[in-house]
């Protein structure tokens, strides 16, 4: 669960920022700031000088602005499991964690109906030395059967994906 708080602050973090900054531009351009002449610069001479004389660079911050904000979009709904295929099964990754209680270092495994077609996706991580041949072999040959049963029937398509970390 730590990767998705720190998702989750991340997210806060830039977004409250973006606020404060879109807060502080829309002010400004409205004059509703007390303290502020309205005629005041917000740039160094120098800067703003740079940049009249080359149009091309505000288009360039333009597009790099709207690229930044496509990958926050992306990123957040990646965070709100936008980009996530299909339902958990408790029941299925229950069974998966009892079958494989010998592995040391099992961070992540989940078990997902996908679709329609009752289709099942079944996903673990496990450490550099962990035997990644007996995983294998445990799971075709006792493991995935037993879930394919108890969720849907034992002819289901399935898809196993087993990530080794370094």
């Amino acid at each position: 669960m730590r990767q998705y708080s720190g998702n989750r602050i991340g997210l806060a973090v830039v977004g409250a920022l973006l606020v404060v900054l879109g807060g502080y531009a829309w002010l400004r351009g409205e004059d509703k700031l007390p303290g502020l002449s309205p005629r005041g610069k917000v740039l160094p001479d120098r800067t703003a000088e740079a940049i009249a004389d080359q149009p091309w660079a505000l288009w360039a911050g333009a597009f790099v602005m709207l690229v930044l904000a496509l990958a926050a979009f992306r990123w957040l709904m990646l965070c709100l499991g936008w980009g996530r295929h299909g339902v958990r099964n408790g029941t299925g990754t229950a069974m998966l964690c009892i079958g494989l209680k010998d592995i040391d270092g099992l961070t992540r495994a989940s078990a997902r109906v996908v679709g329609d077609a009752a289709r099942l996706r079944i996903s673990l991580s496990c450490p550099s030395s962990a035997d990644v041949g007996a995983v294998v072999h445990k799971l075709d040959k006792e493991i995935v059967g037993r879930i394919r049963r108890e969720v849907r029937d034992d002819e289901v398509g399935t898809v196993v994906r087993v990530h080794v970390r370094r």
